[in-house]
Order: structure tokens, then C-alpha cells, then sequence
């Protein structure tokens, strides 16, 4: 969690760069180490709102600015507001763009540097995937100024085991980024020289399928995660039934039979 307050600039607090079907986020409070301020979680949710609608984007990917990730919420500017009416309206509408991630077509790609904490290490557990450099650290530590991380402890405790998650939630301690491999809450850590190149490669082999698949089997699969097995197999037959409908799978097992590269529609 950052005690930094919001910044007298005119820099944007985040950029966006789309190229090539990819659209990059980028939190952009480098001197407060991308702090989750008001300013910064109500463009990070305009832009998202924007990008669930835009066929153009196949993958996003959020990253940070300087030398961290997000170090969380504003403490400050929190601070400077002491009533629970604000406090609950700030951790839902925060709750609502860590939600919107997982409801986004897109698949959200987690490019990790430095300190993730706090809501800054939500931020990475809530994206459907996570690339990070050696040098990351991941923390919920709330804990350490009295304050449990409670909305960060929903998607960390499913993206990792719940004896690993209530020990981040109870210590505050830091992992490092091959911890944070083994349990599950990255995909892997590569050099700091590789991150860049290792995100794109990974959003770019997500993006030469078909976003009917894709976007299909986000949804899907969170929704599944929900269900028992026997009402998950259920929901999952019905899916793929509506999916084998689309046009894109026709043309895909015929450039399979024919050794040929499919052309995707889309559709």
C-alpha cells in the first residue's frame, strides 16, 4: 500500500497503446509507485469499459510505469477522507474494475515489475494471466498498518492455494516472483531485459486465434469455476455445442483436414 497523495501534473495517470490487436495499459503515477488513486481507478475503468466493446482488441495487457508495478491505494488521499460511506464507495467501485477484468471478451495479461501490493498484487491476482520480472515482490500488506486486505483476498484466494493466501493476508511478508510461480498467482518470471518481449509473444499467441474461442472460453471457464462438477460438465457441453455452431470452428477444422491455415472470421 502506497502513502503517496495524487500528483500535481498534467501527465496522464494512465496510458494506452494499442498496436497490433493488443492494447496496453499502462498506470502511470510513477513517483508514487502507480498507486490506485480515485483519478487512476476511474480511468482504468473507462478504458476497460471502452475495450470490452472494441472487436479490434484481442488481448490487454496492463503494466506499470518507473520502478513498480502498484503499490496499491492511495493511503493519503484515503486518509484525507475519513468516513465509511467514501470508504465503501471507493473499495466497490475498485471491486467493480478488478470484476470488470474478468468480464472483459479479452483476455488480460499481468505485466509485473517491481512491487505488487496490497490492491496492487489484487490487481495482478484479478487478471486472467501474469508475467513477471525476477526482481517482482508480491504482498498483501494491509496488515502491517492494521488494515486486512479483504477485497484482495477474493481473487488471491482463487488464483492460489488457501494456506498460501491466508499466510500473505496474515504476514504482509513479501514473496518473490519464483514463489509467486509455484503458487500459482504468475505464470512464470523472466529476466527484467525479457518481460516486455516475453508479454507480447504470450498476447500475440493468444491473439492469432479465433476471438469467437476465445472469448467464448473466458467466460466459460469463471463461469464453471462456480459450479459443481456435474452441473460444470453440464454448462460446458451446452458451450461447446453453441461453439462448434460458429462459423470460425467450420473453417478451422477444414484448414485442419486440408494442412492449410485457417482465415478467421470472427464470427
Amino acid at each position: 500500500m502506497s502513502a503517496s497523495a495524487q500528483p500535481m501534473t498534467n501527465e496522464p495517470v494512465l496510458l494506452r497503446h494499442d498496436h497490433a490487436e493488443i492494447s496496453r495499459l499502462i498506470l502511470n503515477r510513477p513517483t508514487h509507485f502507480n498507486a490506485l488513486s480515485e483519478a487512476l481507478l476511474e480511468s482504468l475503468q473507462e478504458n476497460l469499459d471502452a475495450i470490452k466493446n472494441d472487436s479490434s482488441i484481442r488481448v490487454v495487457v496492463i503494466a506499470g510505469s518507473g520502478k513498480a508495478f502498484c503499490a496499491g491505494h492511495d493511503l493519503k488521499e484515503m486518509r484525507s477522507k475519513p468516513d465509511k460511506t467514501y470508504y465503501r464507495d471507493l473499495f466497490d467501485r475498485c471491486s467493480r474494475m478488478m470484476q470488470t477484468l474478468s468480464a472483459l471478451p479479452q483476455p488480460v495479461i499481468a505485466s509485473v515489475h517491481g512491487v505488487a501490493a496490497a490492491a496492487g498484487c489484487q490487481l495482478v491476482a484479478a487478471c486472467d494471466l501474469a508475467v513477471a520480472s525476477v526482481d517482482a515482490k508480491f504482498a498483501t500488506s494491509g496488515i502491517n498498518v492494521g488494515l486486512f486486505c479483504s477485497t484482495p483476498a477474493v481473487p488471491l484466494s482463487r488464483a492460489v492455494g488457501r494456506k498460501a493466501a491466508f499466510e500473505m493476508l496474515l504476514t504482509g511478508d513479501f514473496i518473490d516472483a519464483q514463489t509467486a510461480t509455484a503458487w500459482g498467482l504468475i505464470n512464470r518470471a523472466v529476466s527484467t531485459a525479457d518481460l516486455d518481449s516475453t508479454v507480447i509473444d504470450l498476447a500475440q499467441r493468444i491473439a492469432r486465434h479465433s476471438s469467437v474461442a476465445t472469448s467464448t472460453g473466458k467466460k466459460m471457464f469463471y463461469r464453471q469455476l462456480e459450479q459443481e462438477q456435474v452441473d460444470a460438465y453440464s454448462y460446458a457441453a451446452e458451450i461447446m455445442a453453441d461453439n462448434m455452431m460458429a462459423q470460425d470452428v467450420g473453417i478451422g477444422i477444414d484448414a485442419f483436414i486440408a494442412k492449410k491455415k485457417p482465415r478467421w472470421t470472427n464470427s
